[in-house]
Order: structure tokens, then C-alpha cells, then sequence
């Protein structure tokens, strides 16, 4: 039976899981439609999931219809989690994007057209909730067209808007279930003729015809849009309601009969150029493309079988890591329930278990047949949450616990912050670092999250010298070391020796520098480590029998304490380059946002009607930027941050912080 994987995306908010519910009644898979609000949908089966009523991962849907195959990708609508909706797409032979027909195309909208652009994907475009009542295809079709790349054609149009939304019209045909009211004449004429136009641009036999005056008939139109739709050629956009089942059909018939299969694809092309063709007979093939930790089955590998057929107890080789690999148990996966399978064939999304060797973005392949396909790019995190185990067991076991998550999910990560001590974890956003505790907790590690501190620095701002002499006597030898330094400031740290005349030995040079080193890990405003300091030693004095490696680390300490004294030392803080995506009717309220937060913009983009705005912003002022940006842009903004360095702290401001920090190093002590 022919086989189709569809890659199920949108914003979140936009009816996706409903949607998804809707097809599987609509195919018989399920008696009725499960409800996101009421926990019972088919995908959203976690706890997590019914918990906060929406979608966290990639839930596998399998149904048939017309006598095909079709399996349902059914990802995240939040950016957060990019990692499942990204893997989802690489895995998929074509994409169902959902657009809501209230509030238009989305960041996350935009973000997941991007990613079916980079793959070349075939699309479909579904306008869902066209039974609300500020639905309005027409806006919403314009503004598909105006904000998505690509040649975007309505294939339906509806019967009805809001609560009279009761059936759509085909466009090439204007044929219907429902009754196409006389008014909607002109409107399908209007459609046709710019259906018509978009067909014949993807075929230049019907073009040539076309330009002649000879318009093809139905009998040729048909086939060249379903050419055209398989190969990438043209979006075509039709209006559904999930909640009421309207054009449901008509989606689904589209889904199963009008895009790419997987043998249809064409050959698999791996980094080195090789190819596999999709067949089941060609040498086997696949990749993961998504990870998951099970409680009880431990790691869940996803795979996308490429080319040929993989059997229970078959050696591959994972050629990412250079391992050869058994897996003993094969499964198919529909929402939560796996179906152990003797084979999986190219087509197939199946999943391996109990091999922990296994990461997402793997190659597997036939050891005598190797290849190695492109791994899934992630962006980085963008926003950073301090962990705080609750006892010391929580902290005992919290390393094991993160190795779990981070191992199932390469957009988290988690360093220890070496100047304040902190155990940082971040993610792509407050939604996703929330969802990883909660997680943790499910694995029997609580922990509370704060605001991380911020990692200040101190600098000097102008030159200064200084002596440092170190002399101590006591019984048997003493302790002598004296040296002077001049400090002043510049880019990074640097040492250097202007001694003349052997008035230091140079032996004695590399402990002066441990000894500056030592005095650098705390500057004199507040204690935090000193940086952007050029140190030279101008020369000083020795002692035959008391001289030591210690007597001058102690020295060169003390002469770099002295200096900082009048070089005007100064408080710096960390900045990072911030894009942010939202709608470019928001321009002015984030500009206001940013300049409060001390931003630097550095430009603004226009892309659609998107604007993408860089600026520099103070690390400090973006701590809740996450939650904040979704307030301000209702769930309609996306960003991303770089490090950028560090740049002085305002006095007023850098006032407060020392004071703070002098304060928590006295209750410290």
C-alpha cells in the first residue's frame, strides 16, 4: 500500500492537534474527535501535555484512506521546542501547515515555512477555524500570499464565513457538497483564473498554450496541479474547521492522494554524495530524528528508514559515531502505543529501543553499504535558568537525571558558572527550561529555579604604578620579593617584562605574573574577577638567600592591589546581540521595550510582515525577556541572543550592584 509521511506544523494556537483529530475521524482511525482541552487527544497523551493543554513533542498518527498509507508528524507549535519540530519536518516527505484564519500568519508560522523552504518540502496549507467569528479567508489568503515565499494558490474557497461556515467550493471545478450560493460566482471565476495561472507557470507545454489563447481543459489542469503540488511547485491553500469537520475530507483526500509519496521522493543524497534510492530494496538506510527517555523502556529511538529494510537482529552501523549496533526489537508507533514489527522498510518511521548509543541526527546504515546523511542543525539556547536542588539527595542525583534530559534533547544545556558557582540550564525559552524541570521532577530530582546571577567583571580605565614588596623573617631563611608594575587598560589580559640589568631574575618573572594572576580574581569595587589588563613589570630587587618563587607571587599580588588603587578601576557587564522576529506592526512597542532594557539597536529588517530587530542589550535586562516578549507580542514574537562581550555599567547603576554585592559578601563572611 503506498505509503505518505506529513509533517503536521504550525503557531501555536492555531488548531493543529484539533485539526489532527479531525483527519483521523474523518479516516475512521478514532470514533470521535479527542479534545486538547479536555486531555483526550490522540497526540497530546503525556501528562505534561494534558497538564498544560498543549503540544510538548512529536506525536506519530497512523491512519488510511483511499487506500493509502499516511502518517501524521504532529510537532509543537511552540518555538521553544524546535528540536521536535525540525526533526519532524527532516523526517517527512511533505508538510500540512496550519494557518489560523483569525489571527494569520505567525512567527512560528514563518519559522516552520522557512524550514520546509531550506528542504524544498512540498506543503499544503490548511485555513483552520474558519467557523470563528472573526474568520476571513480573504484577508488571511492575502496575507499568506504577502508573508509566505513560494506560489501560493487557493485550491477552495468557503461557503461561508463564522457560523454560516458550512462547506467549501472546488476552485478548478466548482464543485461542491454543500450548496454554492450564486454570489460565489465571482468569486470562483476570480479564483480560477488565478489557479489557472498558477498551474500552466509549472508546466511550460500548458504555458505555451496558454500565452497562444488555448486554455487547457479540466482533464489537463487536474493532473499538472497534482504534478505541481507533489513536486513543489505550488501551495494550494483550502479553508477547514477542525471543530465542525467541514473541508475535512476534502484535506484529507488531498493529503493521501495529492502530495509526494516516499518512493516518489527520489534518491537520498548523503554528505559525501552518495545516494539511496527509497526503495525497500536498495541498501538500508535511515536516520534519527528524534530521541525520547521513557521511564520504564528507557531511550526510544525515532527513525526515518530512507532505503531498504531493516530486521530484527540485522547489524548497522550507526556511521555518525562509527558503531555497529543490533537492535533485537523493531516497533511502529501510533500516539502512545507501540506495535513490535518483525521489518521496517524505506518509508517507514519506526522506533529502536535499548540502544543507548544512539543520539538525534544519527545515520544508521548497512556496515557493507555506509553512508552518513546531514545531522539536524539547532540553534542555541536563548535563555538560561538557575538550578537549585531542594535536598542533597536532589543534588546527588541530579547529574544523572540531566544526562537523561540533555541526552534526549540537544537544545538544553547545562554548564556551572565558574564565578558565581551557579548550575545553569538553558533552553530555547522560559516554556521549554519550565517543561525540562518538570521533567526532572518526573524523574525524582526537585529542584527550584531563580534568576541566575549576573557574571559582573571589573576593569581599569587608566594607567597606574605601584610597588610590591614582600619581606618576612624568621627563623632559619626569610622571604623577600619586590617587584613593580605599571597597569593599564586594554583589550584582554596581557604580561610583559621591561626588567633591565638583572634587578629580577627571570626565573622569578613567572610566579610575579601567578602572583597578578592571583590578585586579578578579585577586583577592589565589589570582588569580581578583573579582565581587559595589561600588566608590566618595570623591574625591583632581589635577595641571594631569601628570594623564592613564593616571597615574588606574593610580591606581584600586592604590587597589582596597590595599582588598581589609582587606575580607576570600573564595573562591567556582559551584553549579547538579540534578534527578535515579530509582527511589524509591533515595531513601535518593541523599540519602546528594548530602549528601557538599555538596547542599542543595531538595525531593523522588514521581511514580509515580519520585522527582525538586532540590537545589544545588557545581559541583566533580558533575564525574563522570554515571558515578557510572549506578553508583549501575544505569543506572536521569537528571539535569539549571541554572547557580545562586556561594556561598562552606568555609575548609578553600578553603584547598586556594588553595594549589593559588598553587602552579600559581608553576610557571607
Amino acid at each position: 500500500m503506498p505509503s505518505r509521511t506529513v509533517s503536521l506544523a504550525a503557531h501555536s494556537g492555531a488548531g493543529k492537534t484539533s485539526l489532527a483529530e479531525a483527519l483521523l475521524h474523518a479516516s475512521g482511525a478514532i470514533s470521535r474527535p479527542g479534545r486538547v482541552e479536555d486531555g483526550t487527544a490522540r497526540s497530546d497523551f503525556t501528562d505534561a501535555e494534558k497538564a498544560h493543554g498543549f503540544s510538548i513533542q512529536t506525536s506519530v498518527l497512523r491512519l488510511s484512506s483511499g487506500g493509502v498509507d499516511l502518517t501524521l508528524l504532529d510537532t509543537p507549535g511552540y518555538a521553544d521546542f524546535v528540536r521536535e519540530i525540525r526533526g519532524a519536518v527532516r523526517a517527512a516527505d511533505a508538510a500540512l501547515v496550519v494557518v489560523s484564519a483569525v489571527s494569520g500568519v505567525e512567527v512560528g508560522t514563518e519559522r516552520v515555512w522557512a524550514t520546509a523552504d531550506r528542504f524544498e518540502m512540498p506543503r499544503l496549507i490548511a485555513l483552520n477555524k474558519m467557523d470563528r467569528d472573526r474568520a476571513d479567508f480573504y484577508t488571511m489568503l492575502a496575507d499568506v500570499r504577502a508573508s509566505l515565499k513560494g506560489p501560493v494558490a487557493a485550491t477552495f474557497l468557503p461557503i461561508g464565513q463564522g457560523e454560516d461556515f458550512r462547506g467549501i467550493a472546488e476552485v478548478l471545478t466548482g464543485a461542491s457538497g454543500a450548496e454554492v450560493p450564486t454570489s460565489m460566482r465571482s468569486e470562483l471565476r476570480e479564483a480560477r483564473e488565478a489557479l489557472v495561472e498558477a498551474i500552466v507557470e509549472t508546466d511550460d507545454a500548458l504555458m505555451t498554450r496558454y500565452l497562444d489563447g488555448d486554455e487547457p481543459g479540466d482533464d489537463e489542469l487536474r493532473p499538472a496541479l497534482e504534478a505541481a503540488i507533489r513536486a513543489g511547485k505550488l501551495y494550494p491553500v483550502i479553508p477547514v474547521s477542525a471543530l465542525t469537520g467541514v473541508g475535512v475530507p476534502e484535506l484529507l483526500h488531498l493529503l493521501t492522494c495529492g502530495l509526494r509519496s516516499a518512493e516518489e521522493r527520489g534518491p537520498v543524497a548523503g554528505r559525501d554524495g552518495q545516494t539511496r534510492e527509497p526503495s525497500p530494496d536498495a541498501p538500508f538506510s535511515a536516520r534519527v530524528w528524534r530521541l525520547s527517555v521513557d521511564p520504564f523502556v528507557g531511550k526510544e529511538a525515532y527513525i526515518r528508514v530512507w532505503s531498504g529494510t531493516l530486521r530484527a537482529g540485522d547489524t548497522v552501523r550507526d556511521t555518525t559515531r562509527g558503531v555497529d549496533l543490533r537492535p533485537a526489537h523493531l516497533y511502529v508507533i501510533d500516539g502512545k502505543e507501540l506495535t513490535e514489527v518483525p521489518e521496517l522498510r524505506a518509508g517507514d518511521i519506526g522506533v529502536l529501543t535499548k540502544l543507548p548509543e544512539l543520539h538525534t541526527g544519527d545515520t544508521l546504515a548497512d556496515p557493507e553499504w555506509p553512508i552518513e546523511y546531514d545531522p539536524l542543525w539547532l540553534p542555541d539556547p536563548a535563555h538560561t535558568v538557575a538550578l537549585r536542588p531542594r535536598t542533597r539527595q536532589d543534588e546527588d542525583k541530579l547529574g544523572g537525571a540531566l544526562a537523561r534530559l540533555l541526552d534526549e534533547d540537544p537544545t538544553l544545556r547545562f554548564a556551572r558558572e565558574p564565578q558565581t558557582g551557579e548550575q545553569l540550564l538553558s533552553g530555547m525559552g522560559d516554556m521549554h527550561t519550565k517543561i525540562a524541570v518538570e521533567k526532572l521532577a518526573a524523574l525524582g530530582v526537585n529542584v527550584d529555579t531563580a534568576v541566575p546571577q549576573i557574571p559582573y567583571r571589573e576593569t581599569v580605565h587608566a594607567r597606574a604604578e605601584a610597588q610590591g614588596k614582600h619581606r618576612k623573617q624568621s627563623g632559619g631563611h626569610g622571604q623577600y620579593g619586590d617587584c613593580t608594575v605599571r597597569i593599564e587598560p586594554g583589550e584582554g589580559y596581557a604580561f610583559r617584562s621591561a626588567v633591565v640589568g638583572g634587578a629580577i631574575p627571570a626565573k622569578y618573572l613567572p610566579s610575579i605574573e601567578k602572583g597578578v594572576q592571583d590578585a586579578m580574581q578579585k577586583g577592589p569595587l565589589a570582588g569580581f574577577p578583573l579582565q581587559d589588563l595589561h600588566v608590566t613589570v618595570l623591574g625591583g630587587s632581589y635577595h641571594d638567600v631569601d628570594s623564592s618563587d613564593l616571597a615574588f607571587r606574593a610580591a606581584g599580588s600586592l604590587a597589582l592591589k596597590k595599582a588598581l588603587e589609582g587606575a580607576k578601576p570600573g564595573l562591567l557587564e556582559p551584553v549579547v546581540l538579540l534578534s527578535v522576529r515579530a509582527p511589524a506592526q509591533l515595531t513601535g512597542d518593541l523599540i519602546s521595550d528594548l530602549q528601557t532594557r538599555r538596547a542599542r539597536v543595531q538595525g531593523m529588517d522588514p521581511e514580509g510582515t515580519v520585522i527582525v530587530i538586532r540590537a545589544v542589550v545588557p545581559q541583566a535586562e533580558l533575564q525574563t525577556y522570554s515571558a515578557d516578549l510572549r506578553s508583549l507580542t501575544g505569543d506572536r514574537g521569537a528571539f535569539s541572543v549571541k554572547p557580545h562581550g562586556y561594556q561598562d555599567v552606568p555609575e548609578h547603576l553600578a553603584r547598586q550592584v556594588i553595594a549589593e554585592r559588598q553587602a552579600a559578601l559581608r553576610s557571607e563572611a
